[in-house]
């Protein structure tokens, strides 16, 4: 191994090692999330009573009411479940009934119960419990559920400057005080504008920020602290980096996820609308009711309708079903998804849980889950155009007159081809042969020798002018000989030439022309522009015979799996591939239809002048549509369509749509009519009207879920944990908060401040708790880590590692590449391919296009890009209201040898030479001193920091042993650049 990449090696090693000693794994939180909501109720109704510590008679001792109990297996000693692989797990052949039939003497569980207990082992087979059975529920009296208490008398004076506000401190110091544990000493100038930069905008401070925070630091930190709080506040990437948060919680993706997946390009000025909306600083309540409708209360105001993209903004099962069963339950899986999102995201509810049936845990009865699903009855995915009155007329006004004139055109077009229709009627000519017929249509002809083949095609089954489209699966040439052979196929020396009209990326091959020869039935030709086929012998062979199939070898195949099949057609032969002679054509066969057969007629009847007009119409037309196209389109946006329920919502036996019970009616939900106002709508109340009173009911002061809820999540991602750990889940089976009364506090002030973010964020970000150090020495310090070692109680700053987004945009940053444009469709670090379904592969070379903010990227449900996807980029087909933070050889190993991070290095390293007066530095006269300005450079753009002489001493080895490039490929690779303290 030569000294460089041993150096590397052992860069990578200690990273990792550090890596390894800062971060544990942590389970997904995504899938415990899954568990809890899908699968323990599940186990609980279904198998406890057979399986677990208090069942009257264990069978086959087996315990499903632990992971251990399931790990462990019963009397065979085979575990129940095998995480990541279903087929391998009996606990799922027992369900669905392959080997034993369970729950014994009872139902087949429902399909989508099966269909949740196989994506649970798919995903992991998450399961948190300890192997205490938890057979206490919540009611009415939960905490969360109770009104947020009133602003103490010394709280009451709170709005003065934000630096006269401690109760933060107040309330962290009791608590502190009451483990016997001190809080960290403040952080240094560097630590805090290093920490505040990921924390507001998700990009690291320029060596200039550095230098002047610290002197003004120096001077008052408190003012310079306040000074950096309000100019991070101001900054556009403020919304950039806190819009990936919202993002998260409300399940954004740009693909429709499922078994097609396919990818959404109408749905990005949704996060564009976020990000604008965050760095306007728009109220939260409204920001919510935009939300849920924003095109009831912005109508005509594209900046607020689009709120309501959030209705449709997770999966979308786009496949469709003609059988009514199939297609009730992809409605009501739809519809889950809406009511699932909602209740998490704005009210830390579990309301999916109860669709089936009253919440295990939760007092949320089965009727609240159909009181929210009455409010969206009336939503369906889609695409509208969102657009000003003002924006719709000037489009009108523009269009109007050249769709006016198309359509006269048009009409004296369809006159001349109408009058030349009626003659061609006049003349069909007679059929002596029977129709094309897609298992085999054959023509003969007098022999004649060929080198050459060209089959062209005229019209097809589905259109009676063009072939395009149309699929062939086998074309056969049969040789003049006392025993016919095809001398077509590719296995005699045969070439096909023709083109396709579709494509798949991952198999180059398929669709095209060479399947007509291979002598197997099935793959099809998919024939494209022109519709012609031309086959090369081997040599020049004597041909009596041509035939072609369009079957699939299964009798069982319909038409529409089939495909048109060519109806009209020529067929030439030649000897040199220029000289054609025509020896066979569709003339004579019956015509497919009748307007087959008046399209064959029409060449003989059409006069001269009429051919003559239609191509100057043709022409004229074809400019009109020209000048259409220069018209700028009103923006199509996936927003969703909203149309009046045909019927009142009814509430599911068992979550099964064709078991409707009683109608119920849309209202409030009866788990909060304890504290905030209720609402009850008519049964057949307009659905806008549906939507906003639920907005309304959300967004109340008297709620006290939703800003309990939005200051935790606030909370949460300034200390990478929130009060309640369990951001979208305050129930009975979320985490209790740690500081309760700081909880509320926040909320208050939330609520009184008029649901604004930034004041809230400035009252965290001054506090002494905010602004302390994560690292310290002594007793005090052992003594937290001992105790509170991920310091949930705050005597310390948790340390962190950068999201998957910070770790790239700090790459592009520190090298000088990133894009810092704003907004509009984002870019993709996979290629697409569509074919019935889609395929996303990762790009193994991310070019500059690809350079802007992660935020940007256009993320599609199911795929995996390098590097984001390395840093736990979550899977969108879910809410990721909390992102795992996993540790992996992975991270270290992308980091040192992907393309991109080498591509960064590489402009890195091009900066240094470029900046002051090393940009004359050549391989000839390099100086320690000049080498020495480099490193220094490198050092304030990475960590925010000089180096020590140990650092400079290491890094001249480095570059003088290995070039400037790989100093900066190891700079890249340094924990302390991706590590936050």
């Amino acid at each position: 191994m030569s000294p460089f990449p041993r150096v590397l090696c052992i860069l990578v090693g200690l990273s990792l090692l550090r890596f390894c000693n800062t971060t544990s794994f942590a389970s997904d939180p995504e899938g415990i999330a899954f568990f809890e909501q899908k699968i323990r109720p599940v186990l609980i109704e279904h198998c406890y009573s057979c399986h677990s510590e208090k069942a009257v008679k264990l069978r086959a001792n087996l315990f499903l009411d632990s992971k251990a109990g399931w790990e462990k297996g019963g009397d065979s000693g085979v575990p129940a479940v095998v995480p990541g692989d279903p087929k391998r797990s009996p606990l799922i052949a027992s369900i669905q009934h392959l080997e034993l039939e369970m729950p014994p003497n009872k139902p087949k569980l429902p399909d989508i119960v099966i269909a949740d207990l196989v994506t649970w082992v798919t995903m992991g087979a998450h399961d948190p419990r300890d192997g205490k059975l938890e057979i206490k529920r919540g009611d009415k009296s939960w905490w969360s559920l109770q009104p947020i208490p009133a602003f103490a008398s010394n709280e009451a004076e709170l709005d003065g400057k934000p630096m006269d506000r401690d109760v933060i401190d107040r309330i962290i110091d009791k608590q502190l005080t009451e483990q016997g544990l001190q809080r960290s000493p403040p952080a240094d100038a560097r630590t805090i504008i290093r920490r505040m930069h990921y924390d507001l905008i998700g990009l690291p401070p320029t060596p200039d920020d550095v230098t002047a925070f610290a002197h003004a630091f120096h001077d008052n930190a408190n003012a310079a602290t306040s000074q950096l709080v309000e100019k991070l506040l101001a900054s556009s990437q403020y919304g950039e980096r806190w819009g990936r948060h919202w993002l998260d919680v409300v399940r954004f993706g740009e693909s429709h996820g499922f078994e097609r997946n396919v990818i959404n390009d109408q749905i990005w000025p949704f996060r564009d609308y976020v990000i604008q909306s965050i760095n306007e600083d728009k109220p939260f309540d409204t920001f919510i009711q935009e939300h849920l409708a924003g095109d009831v209360i912005g109508k005509g105001d594209p900046d607020i309708e689009i709120g309501s993209a959030f209705l449709v903004a997770g999966p979308y099962d786009d496949v469709g079903n003609s059988d009514p069963v199939a297609a009730a339950n992809i409605r009501a899986a739809t519809l889950d998804d809406t009511i699932t999102a909602t209740s998490g995201a704005f009210l830390g509810l579990t309301v999916n849980c109860a669709r089936c049936h009253d919440h295990k845990f939760d007092p949320i009865p089965t009727e609240d889950y159909y009181r929210i699903r009455a409010a969206f009855e009336g939503v369906s995915h889609g695409h509208r155009t969102v657009a000003t009155p003002q924006q719709q007329q000037a489009f009108s006004d523009a269009i109007q007159p050249l769709n006016q004139e198309k359509s006269r055109l048009s009409k004296e077009r369809k006159e001349i081809e109408t009058a030349i229709e009626i003659r061609a009627k006049q003349i069909l000519a007679p059929s002596t042969r029977p129709k094309i017929d897609f298992v085999n249509t054959e023509e003969s002809f007098p022999s004649v020798e060929a080198r050459y083949l060209k089959f062209t095609m005229l019209a097809s089954t589905s259109n009676p002018k063009s072939a395009v489209g149309s699929r062939l699966t086998e074309f056969q040439v049969w040789s003049d000989d006392p025993e016919p052979r095809n001398v077509a196929l590719a296995s005699n020396g045969t070439i096909a030439e023709g083109a396709r009209s579709a494509v798949a990326d991952d198999f180059l091959d398929a669709y095209g022309p060479q399947l007509v020869i291979d002598g197997t039935l099935g793959e099809q030709w998919f024939v494209g522009t022109p519709a012609v086929l031309k086959l090369t012998f081997a040599q020049p062979m004597q041909i009596k015979k041509i035939s072609f199939k369009n079957d699939k070898g299964n009798e069982q195949a319909i038409d529409k799996n089939r495909g048109a099949t060519p109806t009209d057609y020529d067929i030439q032969v030649s000897m040199d591939g220029e000289s054609w002679l025509s020896v066979a054509s569709s003339e004579g066969r019956e015509p497919w239809t009748e307007e087959h057969a008046i399209e064959r007629s029409r060449t003989k009847t059409i006069l001269a002048e009429e051919r003559e007009k239609l191509t100057k119409l043709g022409a004229s037309l074809a400019e009109l549509e020209v000048q259409i196209r220069k018209i700028p389109a009103l923006l199509p946006i996936w927003v969703g369509k909203h149309e009046q329920p045909k019927e009142p919502t009814f509430v599911h036996k068992g979550g099964d749509p064709m078991k409707p019970l009683a109608a119920i009616a849309p209202s409030g939900l009866s788990v909060l009519d304890r504290v905030v106002d209720p609402y009850v709508l008519d049964l057949n109340a307009a659905q806008s009207e549906r939507r906003l009173a639920l907005a309304k009911w959300i967004t109340s002061d008297t709620n006290p879920l939703t800003a309990r809820v939005l200051a935790n999540r606030v909370w949460q991602y300034h200390f990478g944990a929130g009060i309640v750990d369990t951001p979208s889940d305050f129930g009975f089976l979320g985490s209790r908060p740690s500081h309760p009364e700081l909880l509320d506090y926040l909320a208050r002030r939330l609520i009184k401040n008029g649901w604004l973010l930034k004041d809230l964020h400035r009252e965290i970000l001054i506090s002494k708790s905010y602004r302390q150090a994560s690292q310290g020495h002594g007793k005090e310090f052992d003594a937290g880590i001992q105790l509170d070692k991920s310091a949930r109680l705050l005597w310390r700053f948790p340390p962190r590692r950068l999201g998957a987004e910070e770790v790239r945009d700090t790459l592009l940053t520190v090298s000088g590449k990133l894009d810092t444009r704003m907004g509009g469709p984002g870019f993709r670090l996979y290629k697409f391919s569509q074919n019935n379904v889609c395929t996303y592969f990762p790009l193994d070379h991310h070019g500059p296009d690809t350079y802007r903010r992660a935020v940007y990227h256009q993320n599609a449900r199911a795929s995996v890009v390098d590097v984001l996807n390395d840093f736990d980029l979550p899977d969108i087909s879910f809410a990721a209201p909390k992102r795992s933070n996993t540790t992996t050889p992975l991270q270290a190993l992308t980091l040192l040898n992907h393309s991109f991070t080498q591509d960064m290095a590489t402009a890195f390293a091009d900066r240094l030479r470029d900046s002051g007066s090393a940009s004359n530095v050549t391989a000839s006269n390099v100086t320690a001193s000049s080498i020495t300005e480099q490193i220094a450079a490198a050092f304030a753009l990475a960590f925010q920091r000089q180096p020590n002489e140990a650092e400079i001493a290491a890094a001249i080895g480095l570059i003088q042993s290995h070039g400037l490039n790989a100093f900066c490929r190891a700079m890249l690779n340094a924990n302390e650049l991706i590590f936050i303290e």
